[in-house]
């Protein structure tokens, strides 16, 4: 039986007989877009019809459950392939999901394509290290999804990180001059002093030095398991270090810590290592320390090995950038010896003064 129709539709709205004998009701402006409305008296009728009468699309309906982009995140961080990530990488990825989540959680994650990725890429083109992320991110979760059989295409695969700016290196690595004006603002005694030497002389990246202390030690080298990669590295204590932390102040269980003695997260620390910089005209990040400590080590003839070990690097490729750089410099040298050396018979020999008598 065919409902009874409204005695009045509201303006733009009518009203079809489908081939099932039911009333169903359009909403369209013109000769414009016709929209479906829900039944008319629905309770969701006037929010909808209101939403188009403003001039914008009808609102769009979650997907929930098993399909969306949502659920398969849910279930990659509940994998083996997830848990593990170092602690550093499952927070940077989950900063990632929350923004993937929050703008398509709903959609299906089998909609997710090739061009969808690159978009996301795109759209955080302005900062590379974000766009890294994200990929990094969208990546072990279709690899995982892939392996899984959750999908039969990756659509990570192929898609190139940005690259990095002409001329660019990442963070500045800090220069001798560097080291000397923060030592000369940050004297002996000072935890500034030891925020810096713990940096300087361990090479560890900022979640490793804040947790670094005594305990860590045994015969003079300090072991522990990087939080980024989990490689475990094995530090001297050079004598530098060990007098500065001799004098402190340090903390019970770890050598950096703040104004009340207590250890320090990498994201506070990251705040007062910078203002502390600041402080002494330079303007530079933690991570830079950690480069020139990698110059300096390779500089002084440390191997890819012997950096890869100290440093908690693996693969060989960031151990080389500091090696041939090492390398390119001392063969300039030589070269320029070289060429003196072969010049210097052709000289023309200096006469002998003599004095003239009075």
């Amino acid at each position: 039986m065919i409902d009874n129709m409204p005695k009045k539709l509201p303006q733009y709205v009518f009203r079809e007989i489908n081939r099932h004998k039911k009333a169903v009701y359009y909403f369209r402006i013109g000769k414009g877009k016709r929209s479906r409305l829900p039944d008319f008296g629905a309770p969701n009728f006037n929010e909808e019809y209101q939403t188009l009468l403003a001039g914008l699309e009808p609102t769009k309906k979650r997907l929930l459950g098993v399909g969306s982009l949502e659920w398969l995140i849910k279930r990659y961080r509940d994998s083996s392939a997830y848990l593990g990530l170092s602690d550093a990488t499952r927070r940077q990825r989950d900063n990632i999901f929350k923004g993937v989540i929050d703008k398509a959680g709903h959609v299906s994650y089998k909609a997710v394509s090739r061009k969808k990725i690159l978009q996301g890429r795109e759209d955080r083109a302005a900062t590379p290290a974000q766009a890294r992320n994200f990929l990094d991110a969208m990546r072990g979760l279709f690899r995982w999804a892939l392996e899984a059989e959750h999908v039969a295409v990756d659509p990570t695969a192929g898609v190139k990180n940005p690259s990095r700016p002409k001329g660019g290196d990442g963070f500045a690595a800090w220069t001798d001059d560097d080291v000397v004006a923060y030592e000369a603002r940050w004297a002996a005694g000072t935890k500034e002093r030891v925020w810096f030497h713990v940096l300087l002389y361990t090479g560890l990246r900022r979640g490793d030095a804040v947790t670094i202390g005594r305990q860590h030690v045994r015969d003079g080298v300090a072991t522990l398991k990087t939080e980024k990669t989990g490689m475990e590295v094995n530090i001297p204590i050079l004598p530098a270090l060990a007098d500065t932390l001799a004098i402190g102040p340090t903390g019970d269980l770890a050598f950096i810590v703040g104004d009340n003695g207590q250890p320090l997260t990498k994201e506070t620390f990251g705040n007062y290592f910078r203002s502390a910089c600041n402080a002494a005209g330079v303007k530079k990040s933690a991570h830079g320390v950690r480069k020139i400590g990698a110059t300096r080590a390779a500089n002084a003839g440390a191997t890819v090995a012997e950096l890869e070990a100290l440093f908690g690097w693996t693969g060989g490729t960031m151990a080389s950038h500091y090696t041939k750089t090492a390398d390119r410099k001392r063969l300039a040298k030589q070269a320029s010896e070289k060429i003196v050396n072969a010049q210097r018979p052709h000289l023309p020999k200096e006469t002998p003064r003599t004095s003239k008598k009075s």
